[in-house]
């Protein structure tokens, strides 16, 4: 079937979405709301709607005075309790899907619940708009053509009472639409395979030969696949292999320190870059716009959002606002309410909105990855920014890192300590500190200002990492692909203590 027609089918299911979206971009904030007394008419008869007595609840008001702020610590009970079999506790519909989180730190597992009506009208409906988003916006697009190289999860799917875990990824490709698994590249097999290093090399084998036209993924693992694919290959970019790519879907950990190498290995102007915000939780925000780093908030994906401002965060004066009550440029922690039943909860994500109309964000980090040990108030967003802008200066580039603070200790004031793996290495290191140390103070005056004159904060110090040192980290904790994620900023040292230990160890790993 010609491309033409392809994006004609496309572009008529988009004019068939075009005016839900319509109407969330005119009235957001009654969307939200009716969407959120729609999530309690639905839940009155639950365990949790009888308890917070739903029934009666008609307003937002009403909703937050009776519904506490949640973290998965505070649900799990109920959550072990439906994995066991048990149902209609947080939701109205039966849920037998888990998505298997650690997230980026904690050792223990989380199992967060995946409705149907999330896996339909939340994940896989953000997957058809946000190729409905990319076709309206490049009509001339051949994206069908040919095939989607998706690298997910490393997990399979687990049974338990009756009920199933594993990654979101693994989820998702297990009950993938038919088209979409005809669309995509590994096949669901490979898709599932549970060893990174058998999975890495049995994606090379199925996909070095397809017509790949997109691939989608977490930017610093679909780089480890990417390079090394072209090693084995022999080729210097992926345009040798596969010729008419024109788009990398990404998300899960910011591109910007990727931004550079991912340029190299596309040579082509006018590829595309589109960015999704997703996890375990629910599918929030779609890059909508072409060469933009802004993300469209969606607000009728079964999801209610509120926020509560990162100045205030964890502390007395701790204050939660709608929608309607955020600013621009400021830093909020995420709290969500959702089609699977999770009640005003703390997803640990920090986010920025860059407009209000629409209500276009950016993601600035983790609420428990930040350094504010001296009032700096230092964000993941400061640091991917300061060291993209470092390596694009001084021409180096960047595989991982991480930052912690130095304590002060007797009459000696406090730093920051980094730990960066380079792909390639700067001419200068000492160079390359004073330059990072510089661009971080004009992101980010609270930095500036402990910076000043070395009033409370020393110059940075940076750690070359050897080579694979993250890699055997995360190694190290059974952690290879999928979703994980290196923790980019503490407040303590303990991961940084770990890597300067295994940085010592000779690498047998």
């Amino acid at each position: 079937m010609p491309f033409p027609i392809i994006n004609s089918i496309a572009s008529w299911v988009l004019k068939q979405r075009i005016h839900q979206i319509e109407l969330f971009l005119k009235y957001p904030n009654e969307v939200q709301e009716d969407l959120l007394l729609n999530l309690i008419r639905n839940c009155e008869e639950t365990v949790v709607g009888k308890k917070y007595d739903f029934a009666s609840v008609k307003s937002y008001q009403t909703f937050i005075d009776r519904v506490p702020v949640s973290s998965y610590e505070d649900l799990e009970p109920m959550i072990e309790e439906t994995r066991k079999g048990y149902q209609n506790i947080f939701w109205h519909s039966p849920i037998k899907w888990f998505a298997k989180s650690s997230g980026t730190t904690n050792a223990k597992s989380k199992f967060i619940p995946v409705s149907n009506e999330a896996l339909e009208d939340c994940h896989y409906k953000g997957s058809k708009d946000l190729l409905a988003m990319y076709l309206h916006n490049n009509p001339d697009s051949g994206l069908f053509l040919g095939k989607s190289l998706r690298l997910g999860g490393s997990s399979q799917i687990y049974a338990n009472n009756n009920t199933y875990f594993g990654d979101l990824s693994a989820i998702l490709i297990e009950n993938m639409p038919l088209w979409a698994e005809f669309s995509s590249t590994p096949s669901n097999k490979t898709s599932l395979m549970s060893e990174w290093e058998t999975k890495l090399a049995a994606i090379i084998q199925e996909t070095k030969n397809e017509n790949v036209t997109s691939f989608a993924g977490v930017p610093s693992w679909m780089l480890v696949l990417i390079n090394r694919m072209l090693h084995e290959e022999g080729k210097t970019n992926l345009l040798e292999l596969w010729p008419n790519l024109e788009v990398y879907f990404h998300g899960g950990v910011s591109f910007e320190p990727y931004r550079e190498q991912y340029q190299k290995i596309i040579p082509k102007a006018e590829f595309k870059y589109y960015e999704i915000y997703n996890a375990s939780e629910g599918f929030f925000a779609i890059q909508d716009q072409n060469f933009s780093s802004d993300l469209l908030l969606m607000l009728d994906y079964g999801i209610f959002y509120e926020f509560i401002p990162m100045d205030t965060f964890g502390t007395s004066a701790q204050k939660i606002v709608r929608l309607a009550e955020v600013e621009r440029d400021k830093n909020y922690a995420v709290v969500i309410t959702t089609n699977s039943g999770l009640w005003r909860y703390m997803i640990g994500d920090t986010v920025r909105f860059t407009s209000l109309n629409p209500y276009r964000i950016r993601v600035s980090g983790r609420t428990k990855h930040f350094i504010n040990v001296f009032g700096e108030e230092l964000m993941v967003e400061n640091t991917d920014r300061a060291l993209a802008e470092t390596c694009k200066q001084l021409q180096c580039e960047i595989k991982d890192y991480t930052v912690a603070p130095i304590f002060m200790q007797d009459k000696e004031k406090g730093a920051h300590e980094w730990m960066i793996e380079f792909a390639q290495k700067p001419e200068s290191i000492e160079a390359f500190a004073k330059l990072l140390d510089e661009t971080l103070q004009s992101l980010n005056s609270d930095y500036e200002a402990k910076r000043y004159n070395n009033m409370t904060l020393n110059p940075l110090k940076v750690n070359v990492a050897r080579e694979n040192l993250f890699y055997d980290w995360l190694k190290e904790r059974n952690k290879l692909g999928g979703q994980n994620k290196i923790p980019r900023l503490s407040n303590q040292r303990d991961y940084l203590e770990q890597l300067l230990g295994l940085q010592q160890t000779p690498h047998f790993l």
